[in-house]
């Protein structure tokens, strides 16, 4: 409801909506709202509709464990990579900082991820829009 009462134009609310939700795919998952909200300001879009959208994406959608795994493998397909049996296995917080892990997990991920989050970003966007042009066109009287 937060998002289709805001002070915006459906246009900027339904485009910071897809951002969001095209950040959300993101296996970057610290910098997931930054990115989003620093996107839509480059977009001129609506920041808090696109920080709300990357935040609740998460917590809507309980199965993205398995969707980040799904987005490792079309990743790991498309720079033509063989997947390797336990890709996520005995990880410590240094690994994130290791250029070799970068280019083994999470850049394959990353790639796979736009598969993803841009057919969401898309129907995000249209959806968001249907929905706010009809929630603040004027009611006829019946």
């Amino acid at each position: 409801m937060t998002l289709v009462t805001m002070a915006d134009t459906p246009h900027s609310i339904a485009l910071g909506s897809a951002i969001g939700m095209f950040f959300g795919f993101t296996p970057l998952y610290s910098l997931k709202t930054l990115l989003s909200i620093a996107f839509a300001w480059i977009c001129r879009s609506n920041k808090l509709a696109s920080a709300i959208t990357s935040n609740l994406h998460d917590i809507f959608l309980v199965a993205m464990p398995a969707v980040y795994f799904f987005e490792y493998k079309i990743g790991c397909w498309v720079v033509r990579r063989p997947t390797p049996p336990k890709p996520f296995h005995h990880f410590v917080f240094g690994d994130y900082f290791d250029w070799h892990f970068l280019m083994r997990v999470i850049w394959p991920a990353l790639i796979g991820s736009v598969f993803i989050g841009v057919p969401a970003a898309l129907l995000t966007y249209f959806v968001m829009r249907l929905l706010i042009s009809r929630a603040r066109a004027p009611q006829l009287a019946s």
